[in-house]
């Protein structure tokens, strides 16, 4: 499991998979969420605009499994 580190409140969903290096710019964002099954927190997401905050969990196929902390 692989940790992302946040310095404010929440990260969107699309914003995060460019930290975690899932795709390289966020107008990527889009097209990979429809294609790739993405789970938060063990539930189904495919909002790039989700909010994700500490702790969150967040399971990205071909891509890995991540954890959300909070400086």
């Amino acid at each position: 499991m692989k940790t992302i580190e946040i310095t404010t409140e929440y990260i969107t969903l699309g914003q995060f998979l460019k930290l975690a290096d899932c795709i390289s710019t966020g107008g990527q964002a889009k097209p990979f969420l429809l294609e790739t099954a993405i789970l938060v927190n063990d539930v189904a997401e495919n909002r790039r605009g989700r909010k994700l905050y500490r702790d969150d969990r967040v399971q990205v196929e071909g891509c890995g499994v991540f954890v959300v902390t909070r400086r």
